[in-house]
Order: structure tokens, then C-alpha cells, then sequence
């Protein structure tokens, strides 16, 4: 069973988490390369946004009755399969996940430019997740 007061609250963390690593996230890139405190806000309030994305999209899988997954990206495809979520929104989280996999598992050297990047341009992205899931849910925010 859907539980939506468990996704109000996770995107409220999404929420809080982003305004965090925006607030952050120095307005010029020297600046944000020259400040380690900054870097690693920015880094670990991106990683639990996209964390808490994450669960509402296993909750919403769960509720609908689905089988566990293989990754996590399946998670997202599974959202695209049943219509609650936009293919090109997918991919968009799919990368996301790639990132927090980065930021989690330290796979290789983190591009600080990158993490500048993202949370200058691309952590809306997170923002149009929750409003196109909730949106396809039936969820007022």
C-alpha cells in the first residue's frame, strides 16, 4: 500500500537536503575549489538527496506489488514502465544515481567541477522527479 505521508516526508528531505548544498555552494568555482567545508556539505547533502529519490522510488515499487530489483537504476525503469514517470526524467535519475554512486563508493577521484556543476544546474532535476511522481500519484504538493 502506497504510503503518502512517507513521500511527503522524503521529499521534504530531498528539499532541505537541496537548499543545503545550494546554499553551500559558492557562487564562483574558485571559490568552491579553495573551501574543503563547502565541498563536502555540497557532496554529502547531493548524495542524501539523491538517496531519499531513491526510496520513494523502491516505496513506490514496493506499493505497487513489484518483485525486488536487480540495481537500483531499475527502480526508475520500472517508474517509466508504469507510466508515472517520463522516460527522459529516467535518464536523468539514472545519471543522478551514478553520481551518488560516486560520492558513496569513492569508485574514482570526484571531480569537484562536477559536483559544482550539478549543484549549480542539474539538482532541479531532483525537484522535477518528485513533481512529475507525485503529479502521476495523485500527491498535492
Amino acid at each position: 500500500m502506497l504510503d503518502t505521508d512517507l513521500l511527503l516526508l522524503k521529499a521534504g528531505s530531498v528539499r532541505k537536503h537541496l537548499k543545503r548544498a545550494r546554499e553551500k555552494c559558492d557562487a564562483d568555482l574558485p571559490k568552491f575549489l579553495g573551501n574543503p567545508d563547502h565541498q563536502d556539505i555540497v557532496c554529502f547533502n547531493l548524495q542524501m538527496a539523491i538517496q531519499n529519490c531513491i526510496d520513494m522510488a523502491a516505496h513506490v515499487m514496493s506499493a505497487q506489488g513489484s518483485s525486488v530489483p536487480g540495481s537500483v537504476n531499475e527502480m526508475f525503469y520500472f517508474l517509466e514502465e508504469s507510466g508515472l514517470v517520463p522516460a527522459n526524467l529516467v535518464e536523468t535519475m539514472v545519471k543522478a544515481v551514478g553520481f551518488r554512486n560516486l560520492l558513496v563508493h569513492e569508485y574514482g577521484k570526484l571531480d569537484l567541477k562536477e559536483v559544482f556543476e550539478i549543484a549549480h544546474h542539474h539538482s532541479n532535476d531532483l525537484d522535477r522527479f518528485i513533481l512529475s511522481l507525485f503529479q502521476s500519484l495523485g500527491i498535492a504538493v
